[in-house]
């Protein structure tokens, strides 16, 4: 099995590449090749030879559309990761590099898909990290059925490539499967653009016992996932037979849904910390109003082809920082 990975140096990416690494397979399906494309790579080059399986690495702009087609076009693929992103703040920032990454390599990756499937009759399964981005305004309830409202470029991007993958599968160009990742926990502290990070923060501050400024109030709500719980969830969407996606190809992880008071409990009964003398509370109205204001969560249509949840909060903040840096 061939195996692609977009946004392989990111903080999903770097985990999903390990999990490869270390079980040689996605599933019960053997690796044979394993390639690896992000605009730079942090820490040395991976040594091919200590696998029984082919791993290459490289450097690119995912824009560049040549590029792309000149780097994927010499081997088969099978399975297609597409965590690649400019993600919310940046997008914000910065409007052309997050439509030619978000929409226009997405699309380009889209298009050697088909180019694939048309010239040698085999189609890749795709799958893509999408976001609860493309939520925007929530109702009180969030169900499978729930209208999308973005608020954000970002989330807007997201929906473009769910609409783009669920009609190149409609053709039979690619089997894609489009997964919408909550916040992931716990990311490692550096500027990424993204204007969650303080989710990663509060965990890593507080399990150590230092004070910390939260910039939601103690009642916002929010989801998240650890990164573990994440990797599972990606691993399982490339094996879902596609028999079994007839209904719809886009999935809302199911994810915890928590007050931040509610997490700080949690980090101070799994790390013996006095959590909640630790934390202060001074709310920011733009990030509460793009991340504390999360209603309940019903994901059955994800739930039925077996993706899951952390379980509960404690197992979450505990998940959050295995192997975080």
């Amino acid at each position: 099995m061939h195996v692609l990975i977009t946004g392989a140096n990111g903080f999903v990416g770097q985990a999903l590449v390990n999990h490869i690494l270390s079980q040689g397979c996605v599933g019960e399906s053997k690796v044979s090749r394993l390639t690896l494309l992000d605009r730079q790579f942090d820490g040395a080059v991976i040594d091919s030879s200590s696998f029984d399986f082919v791993v290459e690495q490289h450097s690119g702009d995912l824009a560049d559309d040549q590029w792309l087609k000149d780097t994927l076009g010499r081997f088969p693929m099978d399975v297609i990761y597409h965590l690649a992103s400019i993600p919310g703040g940046m997008a914000e920032k910065n409007d052309e590099l997050g439509r030619s990454v978000n929409i226009d390599a997405t699309m380009t990756l889209l298009e050697i898909c088909k180019a694939q499937t048309q010239s040698i009759g085999h189609k890749p399964v795709l799958v893509f990290a999408s976001s609860i981005a493309v939520f925007g305004i929530m109702p009180d309830l969030v169900t499978d059925d729930t209208p999308l409202k973005p608020q954000m470029s970002y989330g807007a991007h997201k929906i473009v490539a769910e609409v783009m993958i669920n009609d190149f599968s409609r053709r039979g160009w690619v089997d894609g499967r489009s997964l919408r990742l909550p916040g992931v926990l716990a990311r490692p502290p550096a500027e990424t653009g993204q204007l969650s990070a303080f989710l990663s923060d509060i965990i890593r501050e507080l399990s150590q016992g230092y004070t910390f400024v939260c910039p939601m109030s103690a009642q916002a709500k929010t989801w998240a996932s650890s990164l573990p719980n994440i990797i599972e969830n990606l691993i399982h969407g490339a094996v879902i037979e596609e028999s079994q996606l007839k209904a719809t190809r886009t999935f809302t992880l199911p994810t915890l849904c928590f007050s931040m008071a509610e997490i700080v409990d949690a980090i101070g009964s799994v790390y013996k910390q006095n959590a909640k003398e630790l934390v202060s509370y001074k709310p920011n109205p733009m990030i509460e109003n793009l991340f504390g204001r999360f209603p309940p969560l019903e994901t059955p249509s994800a739930e039925e082809v077996g993706f899951k949840h952390d379980g509960d909060l404690n197992n979450l903040v505990r998940q959050a920082l295995v192997n975080s840096n």
